[in-house]
């Protein structure tokens, strides 16, 4: 993103949290990489390989859904939120088709870090990863023949919709481990019927939240 004088900015994580709140589960579409930590951290690396993905390439997607949205003191990130799993099943199932887009864009992420950072994307600092994520979001990832198919935009936008889907999407699909996603949102819960007392509780912030997948209930199975 920039600003009205052409400065690259990005937005908290806090500000991310606000909009996925007002938006809903359903419909995420934040603008921008979050992450305010300068320190580079350690990245969480899933369990086991993913289906689709080598090593490496589960690697660099990690350190970027995590830059995406990280760990911090509001809460659990991406990485805890079994988003990694959410994408790997999605390549396997629904979204197939992007599975060599995933492959393409990783590896030329990683060679414009190399490019214009001096060193693989996994090893910048978190400051660093989010200046070269504003890049990729913006489509100024090029040069040197860095190897994005078409703009790096595309492929930001991509990653960042899957992100936001295995993040705050109902659990059944992979992601929302523990429905963490939920709670960071304050998401009540699917119901089914909604008395004018639950309403009343909900604007009072006092609704207990219904913890439970869609497919629990007999009418989506």
């Amino acid at each position: 993103m920039t600003d009205s004088k052409g400065r690259r900015s990005a937005i908290s994580r806090r500000d991310l949290l606000k909009t996925a709140g007002a938006a809903g589960a359903a419909a995420l579409v934040p603008g921008a990489v979050a992450g305010v930590n300068e320190e580079k951290q350690p990245t969480p690396i899933p369990v086991g390989p993913l289906t689709n993905l080598t090593a490496n390439e589960t690697e660099i997607l990690s350190a970027m859904v995590d830059r995406l949205i990280p760990t911090d003191e509001l809460g659990p990130g991406a990485l805890d939120a079994g988003v990694l799993r959410f994408i790997d099943r999605a390549l396997s199932e629904a979204e197939s088709d992007a599975a060599d887009a995933y492959r393409t864009g990783l590896a030329a992420l990683d060679a414009y870090s190399q490019y214009t950072r001096g060193g693989p994307f996994v090893d910048l600092s978190t400051t660093d990863q989010d200046s070269v994520l504003i890049d990729v979001q913006i489509g100024a990832a090029t040069g040197a023949g860095v190897g994005f198919a078409g703009s790096s935009g595309s492929f930001f936008n991509m990653v960042k919709s899957h992100t936001w889907q295995g993040m705050f999407g109902d659990p059944q699909y992979g992601g929302n481990t523990n429905f963490v996603g939920w709670d960071l949102i304050n998401y009540p819960g699917l119901r089914l019927g909604v008395t004018p007392e639950d309403q009343e509780r909900l604007e009072a912030d006092q609704l207990e939240p219904l913890r439970r997948s869609a497919y629990d209930l007999g009418i989506f199975q």
